[in-house]
């Protein structure tokens, strides 16, 4: 069996095709983190946090992207952009995702946060 997180990264990739996104890469790493999904929303880059949960014992899933994670991710899309000399609006968003035995619920939080 996948693990969860793995499954809820499918479940995203999918999710975001059929709403017309391009996936350009995923769990893309560099020496500042990872990323989970980056796609193309017609003009914009978008980086997407995805987390998975079974249950919300530890909270919603969406909950376990902080400040310290946002930084992250704000670097690293910057790292991204200078890399590939890109010059297109930025965008985060996160896909929070609840899987049980009987149903899949997907949140996507559109610009859930600022550069």
């Amino acid at each position: 069996m996948k693990l969860i997180g793995s499954k809820g990264e499918d479940l995203a990739a999918e999710f975001l095709k059929k709403k017309g996104y391009k996936i350009i890469s995923r769990n893309y790493k560099t020496p500042i983190g990872e990323v989970d999904i980056i796609a193309e929303d017609k003009d914009t880059i978008v980086f997407v946090e995805v987390k998975t949960r079974s249950n919300n014992s530890f909270g919603y899933p969406f909950e376990a992207v902080g400040s310290r994670k946002q930084h992250k991710l704000k670097n690293l899309a910057l790292f991204y952009m200078k890399q590939r000399k890109k010059d297109l609006a930025v965008r985060f968003d996160v896909l929070s995702i609840h899987i049980s035995e009987d149903k899949k619920e997907i949140e996507h939080i559109m610009d859930a946060f600022e550069v």
